[in-house]
């Protein structure tokens, strides 16, 4: 015989006793284990696992994606009752199950066909539907990760020129390469660049955008109220030059709550659909603070950048170009193979601003044997250093692309690039 269903309750409002009658009426199989009279108290029922459903109503105060979220982490499934109207908000805060009350034919059905199987064989149809979604015909755009160590080895300068050159910025060169198209090289395509550095973002300040936008803080809020649809991110992602978007972060450092990692996995998703590419630029530490405590849940200061390593179709790991850097991007290898979100992307390493003050004559030459010796690396992508032409570019507010085509750096933003786009080989059109 099946076992019961443990369900905790919490439905503002009049209905409230229709559920809970309707759920222990006889012959249901689900049993109300707790009556939970606001969001919290329902998230400490659900983590000390009273229930493997949660039944709530779509406008409990404070139910967003991120509790959602929690519910989930804690081995809870969702049910949500909505008034009869739209269930699309309601859906998109990642619950299992809308329904329309008690009144609703689907209600039981709903409760006993989300809790969780517990035949390890079974399949569920949560996960049938979310393979389901896979191989359409409409095809989705490419995450890339701009990580790297502390110490500033160049990650925004690095996030900033490949996000141009994906989407073939260049003043009088880069309006040739659009009226070629695939003849004269790659093709221009749609790119989003997102600024997800919640220790020091300057995204806005390095291409000379105001800095008061709500980009991506907007984005994620939106994201976990459920309201964030394609011209929503649009808005917050305005274009700054030809086929670039800009997602500016956030202002002030302290802002870091305000981008939980659930919230940055529906923005990061739903990139794939504005844009051929999103590049986003990440925060240099890969250590999830919760861990640091004893029995708590807290906001993770570096959600963002786990979120964006993990939904990432490439990493690009940036490191300095000399000795102390070497050292660093070494460990920082290491690091990404610990992380503890699963990092499945493919890995092109960048040695930034290669100078042979630094590491001696022939300095490509060295700092591959020196990657390779220590790091296992066997295929190292070298940037040059090119310091006038990136000042230059910096006092403008300009990619390199605009401000110095011809220099030595923006040839080798160019070619990673390419090697960004080498295993992109999709039959379907670039989307946009």
């Amino acid at each position: 015989m099946p076992a019961e269903i443990t369900v905790l309750c919490a439905v503002s409002g009049p209905a409230e006793p229709d559920v809970v009658l309707t759920l222990g009426e006889p012959g249901s199989r689900v049993s109300v284990t707790r009556r939970c009279g606001d969001l919290a108290e329902l998230l400490a029922a659900s983590a000390a696992g009273a229930g493997s459903v949660a039944v709530v109503s779509a406008d409990l105060p404070g139910l967003d994606r991120e509790a959602v979220g929690r519910l989930h982490a804690a081995g809870t499934r969702v049910v949500a009752l909505a008034d009869d109207g739209p269930v699309e908000r309601v859906e998109a805060l990642g619950v299992e199950a809308v329904v329309h009350g008690p009144a609703d034919p689907r209600f039981l059905d709903a409760v006993r066909d989300t809790a969780p199987i517990d035949d390890p064989l079974a399949t569920s149809e949560i996960d049938l539907t979310g393979l389901a979604g896979r191989g359409g015909d409409h095809e989705q755009g490419s995450v890339v990760a701009v990580w790297g160590p502390v110490g500033a080895p160049g990650r925004t300068t690095t996030a900033v020129e490949l996000a141009a050159e994906l989407a073939g910025l260049g003043g009088a060169a880069g309006r040739r390469r659009r009226r070629r198209g695939a003849a004269g090289g790659p093709v221009p395509e749609p790119t989003l660049l997102v600024d997800a550095d919640t220790y020091g973002s300057c995204v806005a300040a390095r291409l000379g955008l105001l800095d008061d936008a709500p980009g991506l803080a907007a984005a994620a809020r939106a994201a976990g109220q459920g309201t964030l649809d394609l011209p929503t991110l649009a808005r917050h992602a305005p274009v700054v030059e030809g086929r670039l978007r800009v997602l500016a972060g956030i202002t002030r450092a302290s802002r870091w709550p305000e981008l939980p990692s659930s919230a940055l996995e529906v923005v990061l998703e739903r990139a794939r659909a504005l844009a051929r590419w999103t590049v986003v630029d990440c925060g240099p530490l890969l250590e999830v603070d919760e861990m640091l405590m004893y029995d708590t849940h807290a906001p993770q200061r570096n959600a963002a950048t786990l979120a964006a390593l993990q939904a990432a179709d490439v990493v690009v790991v940036v490191g300095a170009a000399d000795p102390v850097g070497i050292q660093r991007l070494v460990r920082a290898l290491e690091d990404l193979g610990e992380a503890p979100v699963p990092v499945s992307g493919r890995q092109v390493v960048v040695a930034n601003r290669l100078r042979s003050a630094a590491v001696g004559s022939d300095p490509a030459r060295a700092v591959g044997q020196a990657l390779a010796r220590y790091g296992g690396v066997e295929d190292v992508h070298v940037v040059p250093d090119d310091g006038p032409a990136l000042d230059a570019a910096v006092l403008a507010g300009r990619t390199l692309a605009e401000q110095a085509p011809s220099s030595a750096a923006r040839r080798a933003f160019a070619g990673l690039a390419a090697r960004v786009r080498e295993p992109a080989t999709r039959s379907a059109a670039p989307v946009g």
